[in-house]
């Protein structure tokens, strides 16, 4: 799936308990969801990835990524709903998120920014269960800086595609970046970037910023 075939990107925020507080925020009680536009995908299979230079810290997320391959309805098995899975980062300009924090007002200049959702090729999707015997892992510069497993999650794959179909609506086509593990820090520019899935780099990158 390309970015062109891709309809709505729903992001989780805090969706592990070591992720929000080593940012300093409250652990939520139900998935915090946002959004990010189509234009944010961006291939990460080896290339250079060009972020912005000029806003401050640009932090790197490794994440879950779920695709849904038919349209939601009340009651489904969200196993039945997902066809492919993929690692993504949630690329976010910290500086620039924090100051919208404190005036209240949305995310989207930190997380929606052209280029800040660097997807891998999708994979086939284990199930729910089947995604917990795996972990997955971001490497940079050839050291881990990440470590994550779907079972750590505070909201599981089956809560998030039951309610985010509930609330806001779940159709082929949408994606889902499930939340990102604790370890999360500034990237620098030519910073090479590796994500793992089950010990295997499904994804790589190079970062420049400009």
């Amino acid at each position: 799936m390309s970015a062109n075939n891709i309809r709505n990107i729903y992001c989780i925020g805090r969706n592990y308990r070591l992720h929000a507080l080593e940012l300093g925020n409250e652990v939520p009680s139900e998935p915090m969801v946002f959004i990010k536009p189509t234009h944010a995908i961006a291939p990460m299979n080896g290339n250079t990835v060009e972020l912005p230079g000029d806003a401050g810290e640009v932090h790197f997320e490794l994440e879950l990524v779920l695709r849904i391959g038919r349209d939601y309805e009340s009651g489904a098995d969200p196993d039945s709903l997902i066809d492919g899975l993929a690692l993504g980062l949630d690329l976010t300009l910290r500086d620039v998120q924090s100051k919208l924090k404190a005036k209240g007002q949305p995310w989207l200049p930190a997380k929606g920014f052209k280029g800040s959702a660097p997807l891998s090729d999708w994979l086939p999707y284990p199930g729910a269960e089947g995604l917990k015997a795996d972990d997955f892992a971001l490497l940079r510069n050839g050291e881990e800086a990440q470590h994550g497993n779907a079972g750590d999650m505070l909201f599981s794959v089956t809560e998030l595609v039951s309610f985010i179909g509930e609330h806001y609506g779940l159709g082929a086509g949408d994606i889902i970046y499930t939340g990102t593990p604790a370890g999360v820090a500034a990237l620098q520019d030519g910073d090479r970037l590796q994500a793992y899935w089950a010990g295997r780099e499904v994804a790589s990158c190079v970062v420049k910023m400009v």
